[in-house]
């Protein structure tokens, strides 16, 4: 029998720095992907991992090995949504953690899929309002003479 994958074990921790204070990490990797159990077709996302740390925070080298795991892996996005929050839950044991998977559109779809873990601590700093897709502008006068 083939075990499930990608593997749990392949994401490693370190040492919170900063155990006493509630503050909130994200990662996004852009490049996600993985097949479509119903048409064997390839399905791209953006995951979002957004978590409060406990007594350890994931090793991004390892959280990049463990994402590209599913590339090959005929599975829905509730269940890669879902299969992300667990493993992730499992080996940090984070205060709050958030993910959230978004699907480039196929058909004329598009889909996101959030995933909470926990409660968010009442002072933790969380950006509700950040929108990746909106331009940038710097303020007046900001740039060097000549740009």
């Amino acid at each position: 029998m083939r075990l499930p994958l990608p593997d749990p074990t392949l994401i490693e921790c370190f040492e919170n720095p900063n155990p006493r204070r509630d503050y909130v990490i994200e990662h996004v990797a852009e490049e996600f992907t993985s097949v479509c159990p119903k048409t064997g077709h390839p399905d791209f996302g953006v995951v979002t991992v957004q978590y409060v740390p406990d007594k350890v925070c994931v090793e991004l080298k390892s959280l990049k090995i463990y994402l590209q795991a599913f590339r090959n892996e005929g599975i829905f996005y509730e269940a890669v949504t879902n299969k992300i929050a667990e493993d992730l839950e499992k080996a940090m044991k984070p205060r709050w953690m958030m993910i959230i998977t978004d699907w480039r559109g196929r058909g004329g779809i598009r889909s996101t899929i959030r995933v909470e873990v926990g409660r968010l601590p009442g002072g933790a700093p969380i950006d509700d309002e950040y929108d990746d897709d909106e331009e940038f502008e710097p303020p007046q006068g900001s740039r060097p003479p000549g740009f």
